[in-house]
């Protein structure tokens, strides 16, 4: 899928073939950006298991869940997540991630887009994430973006480990 401002990326549905390299891309990006936030012990928890190859799988063919897997010049540079809520009309953006050199650059924009524009196809009213309330970059770009907090909520995530999060949403 590509953009006007990046007719060099690329936005692809994840195969099997994707697993390590979505794996090894969030081991780089989240040790790096999400340790500081929350401490390495859980930053290693959460990454062996969301990038094992069962949770990954859940998303090869699925009708309700989607994950992209974004190319820069063919380079793996980052990915999106999104699936539909419980709720009727919303569509929860589960994950979007970019390596650290390509932020800022408008890149997290195309995926939010993207994201944005299959939530309207499915006939969703609402786009709603879930972000760390201290991750205060993303929390200003999602604000920036046309999202506002709709809820404070904490989810026990297993392991004695907490994500103290706000629930954000966007009107589409």
């Amino acid at each position: 899928m590509p953009d006007h401002e990046y007719v060099n990326a690329r936005l692809d549905p994840i195969t099997e073939a994707d697993f390590e390299t979505m794996a090894r891309l969030g081991e780089t990006i989240w040790r790096s950006h999400y340790s500081p936030i929350i401490g390495t012990a859980q930053v290693e928890y959460m990454l062996a298991e969301r990038y094992s190859p069962e949770n990954l799988r859940a998303y090869l063919d699925a009708d309700d869940r989607w994950m992209e897997l974004l190319r820069l010049d063919g380079r793996p540079v980052g990915y999106c997540s999104h699936a539909l809520s419980a709720a009727p009309g919303e569509m929860k953006l589960e994950q979007l991630y970019l390596l650290a050199e390509c932020r800022g650059k408008g890149l997290g924009g195309l995926m939010l887009r993207h994201v944005e524009t299959r939530a309207r196809e499915r006939g969703c009213r609402v786009l709603m994430l879930t972000v760390n309330k201290q991750n205060a970059d993303s929390i200003a770009v999602y604000r920036r973006s046309g999202f506002s907090v709709r809820e404070v909520a904490v989810f026990d995530i297993g392991n004695g480990f907490v994500m103290d999060d706000y629930v954000m949403e966007k009107l589409l």
